[in-house]
């Protein structure tokens, strides 16, 4: 980390980083939209007016506001904000809908909650009426607004509670999660440390702002002094005059999101589908070794992939500079300050500066920690000789047949190798004879050749697989099922889709 950058990482809060970077750098760009241009300088003048106005309706530090907004310039600056204000804010995914935006609202117990009105097509001020929502306000093109001489002292305290994010709730509801501006920072910092980036880089924000990877990212942004790109709806190939207007040069988001600029760069082999690209990097789901190849030699870049989690935004993260074979197979390696326990029975434990603080749920924090302190994930892996760590899956993700665990992603790898695979999950279904079946659901990219079993099997057998390990199910769907933030696999609907009725 450059000398700027280390000084800065020295913050106690996201605030004293804002006002650090608009001191050094107040005229270079830090967020990219349309026409539009941020400065640092001007991030920190917006922000304070806009925590002004937010005082001026009863915000104050401690007060707990909701935040249900795209990924905007406006969302940024309402968020820091907020920060300056010391308030707790919990960011909702704009994709949520009133189950799940009702459960946060009440138990957070949120005193304010801004929405972006009607939003492609979907009326959140009514749905937020509809809830019976506190303090509501909309926050898209206008914000709240008043003079910074009637605010008080910024934060001093970088490790009090004041942001509560939410994990995705696929099974059941969502876990709100305690971060300090500490853990933030120390993700950010973590992340950008990483990446080896530089104040000539421009980034690119293609995931929903709300997501822990939003303060992630802006805090690489204030540490480094380069902008990013905002996308508030991302899809390509739309997207693409974006990046190569503003000369975008790291990009990413998840391992769908390589895939979809693979897929646009499949559309116009040798040329370069953004010019300017040096760097796809991202995290937050499994990536099989054949993307890894394939970015490299398709789109002629580099790719680094990391993992992390609402809990702990940055745990480990590829080095651009590292092997093939690491950057490949392997998710990187821990900062300095990362603690990594792996258990004998291979799962995945945490300790550090970038974990959590539990979750709203005192019994929830009780259950999600050790003895020692560490974070139980729920990932199953382990570290090589050289201090990387591979993730062989979840440990809802090892398929028990006939008494034999077997890992679902270890066949998700392969059969990412198979040309007329698009994408692929592999699960488990209950299965009175075995105890559970392998299943494997596939999707195929346009014009392959249609999958039967029996090819199948017989490609995963040429390959290398063990015969008890091989699916005895195959399901190809149009489009495996998704989440809205890093386009995640939802497993759990494909159990509900191909396993038993009830």
């Amino acid at each position: 980390m450059d000398q700027t950058a280390h000084a800065l990482g020295e913050s106690g809060t996201l605030w004293e980083l804002v006002e650090r970077r608009a001191e050094l750098t107040p005229g270079r760009p830090v967020l990219l939209q349309g026409d539009r241009v941020l400065t640092f300088g001007g991030l920190r003048e917006r922000a304070e007016r806009c925590a002004a106005g937010l005082y001026a309706m009863g915000v104050r530090p401690g007060t707990v506001v909701a935040w249900q907004l795209p990924t905007r310039i406006e969302t940024a600056v309402l968020s820091f904000a907020l920060a300056r204000l010391g308030a707790v804010q919990t960011p909702v995914i704009p994709f949520y809908r009133d189950k799940e935006v009702g459960f946060a609202l009440r138990e957070s117990e949120a005193e304010f909650f801004a929405v972006p009105g009607v939003w492609r097509g979907f009326d959140h001020t009514g749905m937020a009426r509809r809830l019976g929502a506190r303090g509501i306000f909309e926050a898209y093109d206008d914000l709240p607004d008043g003079d910074p001489a009637v605010l008080p002292p910024p934060p001093s305290s970088g490790t009090d509670v004041r942001w509560i994010y939410w994990t995705s709730g696929t099974t059941s509801d969502p876990k709100g999660v305690l971060h300090t501006d500490r853990s933030l920072l120390a993700g950010g910092s973590c992340l950008a440390h990483a990446l080896r980036l530089t104040a000539e880089d421009v980034g690119s924000m293609a995931f929903p702002y709300a997501h822990i990877a939003g303060p992630d990212y802006t805090v690489m942004l204030l540490l480094y002094g380069f902008p990013a790109v905002m996308f508030e709806q991302f899809a390509l190939p739309d997207a693409l005059d974006e990046y190569r207007r503003h000369g975008v040069t790291v990009a990413g988001g998840s391992t769908a999101f390589y895939a979809m600029f693979l897929a646009e760069q499949r559309k116009r082999p040798g040329e370069p589908v953004i010019p300017t690209l040096r760097l796809l990097a991202g995290g937050g789901a499994p990536k099989p070794p054949e993307i890894y190849h394939a970015v490299r030699k398709e789109l002629g870049c580099q790719l680094t992939h990391g993992y992390g989690m609402t809990e702990v935004p940055m745990i480990t993260m590829g080095d651009p500079e590292d092997t093939s074979e690491n950057l490949a197979t392997t998710e990187g390696r821990p900062p300095a300050g990362m603690e990594i326990r792996i258990t004998g029975s291979g799962e995945v434990r945490l300790r550090g500066e970038a974990v959590c603080r539990g979750y709203l749920d005192p019994a929830q924090t009780a259950a999600a920690f050790d003895e020692d302190g560490f974070l139980i994930t729920g990932d199953v892996g382990h570290l090589t000789p050289g201090g990387h760590l591979v993730l062989t899956g979840r440990i809802k993700d090892i398929i028990i047949r006939k008494g034999e665990n077997i890992s679902a992603k270890e066949i998700e790898d392969l059969l990412h190798e198979h040309p007329d695979v698009g994408d692929a999950a592999v699960i488990g279904l209950p299965d009175t004879e075995r105890g559970e079946r392998v299943c494997a659901v596939v999707e195929q990219p346009p014009g392959a050749a249609p999958l039967a079993l029996p090819q199948l099997t017989a490609f995963l057998r040429e390959a290398g697989l063990s015969v008890h390990k091989l699916p005895e199910q195959l399901e190809v769907v149009d489009a495996l099922p998704r989440n809205e933030t890093l386009r995640k696999v939802l497993k759990y609907r494909l159990r509900e889709q191909f396993g038993p009725r009830p």
